[in-house]
């Protein structure tokens, strides 16, 4: 099965450990405001999902979600949460940790687009 998003060893680590201060969590992709493109943190439940925003996966245990218009861009990668020093300048979580989560990303091969349309 193809996954639309993925996580890296560090970034889980780093959930786990907001997962201890701050309970359940999700991640919104951010489209520009606040932060850029980050991977936005929230405690679940804080931020609310709308009728416009598209369910990408789960990371260590945590939903991850984008706008529906900023998807239609991005449908053609596989996003990979990743965490890099340096404080970003949201609202996420992990800001008073001295990191911040990064959107890395990768392009499917035409095999995983295949398979991506076949299962939905």
């Amino acid at each position: 099965m193809v996954e639309r998003v993925l996580v890296t060893d560090a970034a889980k680590d780093l959930i786990s450990r907001l997962k201890k201060q701050h309970g359940a969590l999700m991640f919104h992709q951010s489209g520009g405001c606040c932060d850029g493109s980050a991977p936005m943190c929230y405690p679940e439940g804080e931020f609310r999902v709308g009728g416009n925003d598209v369910r990408l996966g789960e990371i260590a245990g945590c939903e991850v979600y984008m706008d529906a218009d900023q998807f239609a861009y991005w449908k053609h990668t596989q996003l990979i949460i990743d965490v890099v020093p340096g404080r970003g300048s949201g609202f996420s979580l992990e800001a008073p940790e001295g990191v911040r989560f990064l959107t890395r990303s990768r392009v499917f091969s035409d095999e995983e687009v295949d398979a991506l349309e076949a299962a939905t």
